[in-house]
């Protein structure tokens, strides 16, 4: 977890840096944690700073009362000041700036009298699929030693007019479903059928393969069809289709509207999602369904990638912020950075915090997802009773016009307990996001996901204590009410990179996991190193007592 910021103004007696290395990374989001692990382990010297006095940035955790000074930060004292101090007549100082990521902030109801023992993601609502790469790389890494995690324990929740329905996520569980008529199970538990034998289909080699597997196998045409035309095709309930659209292929966008879309997916990518889900069910013993969460929060997962680094040799240095690039005297490439210090670090390859505006590097991104929006509306509330009766842990899922008909993006909400340390005993923390281009429509639709599971704070009631009487009595058909809740829009942005020697990490996504991050981050490191093997199965350290099929 990270601690709370330093005061501002505070003196700083900075330590004198070895001036030159291979790789210098400005800023300790995952991205960079990730690609400072990998630069590491290719025997790469690798100095690795961050302005604040926590390992993260953007997808660290924070203590609660933190929250509001990092999402609207007082604005820094300009870097020319440092620039000017240090002369480099061979290079030209390029100053840094940072830019504002997040706006729109919104926070309502009292902050709760524990509020020290509230741990806030900046990337929420986040899982990891107990079989997706970010577990790989944690394990083949050894970050894996230095994180543990827990089971989202209540599965999956869709809500549908008006109400939460849990979502089937086996044909086991389709057929116990006691929401689904008979009718329904039917159809869901033939269609589920055919995936998976798609899917065993696909994973065995051309030769293991017969005409039995063949035969089994959904043909090219329907996998590049629009995925929703593939679920009709298999008569799916208008229910049904959004639980596997929205909540196991986890499609953001509208993909069931009257007009035609760029953003529906192909059945080729709702099975490939499909099958990450159906493979991280079971996958490890102590983890109930396919979902895992960090315990103590996101910001466990770069300090853990950090520190694979460090064991490979590379230096950190906190509290240190990048004042300005220096670029060669024809300014084709930048060639090092001014600390904050006014030291001068000399480097073959730069990589910078994505809230730092470089003029070279604000171009648009060639990313074939680069008509998706730019922004993602963030939610955070805290209540002290369960969505889901007995359960710590569980996912929700708003389809699109599920909660007005103007509704274009699902909406995703993660609830929290107390068992992954990261609020008191008895209290929960939900996450909602929604991808948007527009701010006021974004807020707008957390918003209303708030409004359809939470009851406002009574008006007479006295913040913490006043929620506690006022909840004493409820029955367990009522809402939780809301203690406190924030609202807030952060902005996107994807890796870039500019005349091969500087390059800039993307910003938290719109997605439930990790997956887009990780692929951008290993396609950045195989820009700035195409030789070099992406951290190796061998780059981890040897430990005794590994587990691999543990979640914690």
């Amino acid at each position: 977890m990270a601690e709370e910021p330093a005061a501002a103004g505070a003196a700083h007696e900075y330590p004198t840096i070895d001036p030159s290395f291979d790789v210098v990374l400005c800023g300790t989001g995952l991205p960079e944690s990730v690609l400072a692990a990998a630069c590491a382990a290719a025997g790469k010297t690798v100095l690795h700073v961050d302005p604040n006095p926590f390992y993260g940035s953007h997808y660290t955790s924070i203590p609660l009362l933190s929250l509001a000074s990092f999402l609207s930060p007082d604005p820094s004292p300009s870097s020319s000041t440092v620039a000017a101090a240090a002369t480099s007549g061979s290079h030209t100082v390029v100053d840094l700036h940072r830019r504002t990521v997040y706006s729109e902030v919104e926070t309502s109801g009292a902050i709760p009298e524990l509020a020290r023992r509230f741990t806030v993601d900046l990337v929420g609502p986040r899982v990891l699929y107990c079989a997706d790469e970010a577990v790989d790389l944690l394990l083949r890494s050894g970050g894996s030693h230095h994180v543990e995690f827990k089971s989202v324990d209540g599965g999956s929740l869709l809500y549908w007019e008006g109400c939460l329905y849990p979502v089937p996520g086996s044909r086991g569980a389709i057929f116990s479903d006691t929401t689904l008529k008979h009718t329904e199970k039917f159809v869901a538990y033939k269609f589920l059928k055919v995936v998976q034998e798609h899917i065993a289909a696909t994973s065995a080699s051309a030769d293991e393969r017969g005409e039995e597997e063949d035969a089994a196998m959904i043909s090219e045409e329907d996998l590049y069809r629009p995925f929703v035309e593939f679920l009709n095709q298999h008569s799916l309930s208008a229910k049904m289709r959004a639980v596997v659209l929205y909540a196991i292929a986890m499609a953001d966008y509208d993909q069931d509207g009257p007009e035609p879309s760029d953003k529906l997916i192909t059945t080729r990518e709702g099975i490939k999602t499909i099958a990450l889900y159906l493979s991280s069910i079971g996958r490890f013993a102590n983890a109930e369904g396919a979902f895992i969460y960090p315990m103590y929060g996101h910001g466990e997962l770069p300090q853990a990638f950090c520190r694979c680094a460090a064991v490979k040799g590379a230096l950190y240095v906190l509290r240190m912020p990048v004042a300005a690039l220096l670029m060669d005297e024809e300014k084709k490439h930048f060639v090092g950075a001014r600390l904050a210090s006014g030291q001068d670090i000399s480097c073959k390859r730069l990589i910078i915090d994505p809230s730092y505006k470089i003029p070279t590097l604000d171009v648009p991104s060639d990313d074939s997802n680069s008509n998706f929006p730019r922004s993602v509306a963030r939610g955070i509330c805290i209540f002290s009773k369960s969505l889901k009766q007995g359960t710590s842990n569980v996912l929700v899922v708003f389809p699109p016009k599920s909660l007005e008909e103007k509704q274009v993006a699902a909406v995703r909400l993660l609830q929290l307990s107390s068992n992954l340390a990261v609020c008191p005993s008895g209290m929960f923390m939900a996450y909602l996001s929604t991808p948007c281009t527009d701010a006021s429509a974004g807020k707008h639709c957390i918003k209303k996901a708030i409004d359809a599971l939470f009851s406002p704070q009574p008006q007479d009631s006295d913040g913490f204590e006043g929620h506690l009487e006022s909840t004493s009595e409820s029955t367990d058909d009522m809402k939780p009410t809301l203690i406190w809740s924030c609202v807030y829009v952060q902005e996107i942005t994807q890796g870039t990179s500019t005349s091969g020697s500087s390059w800039s990490c993307p910003m938290p996504d719109e997605n439930l996991d990790y997956r887009n991050i990780l692929e951008s981050t290993k396609k950045l490191f195989a820009d700035i190193y195409p030789d070099e093997e992406f951290l190796p199965r061998n780059s981890a350290p040897v430990h005794g007592d590994d587990d691999s099929d543990s979640a914690e």
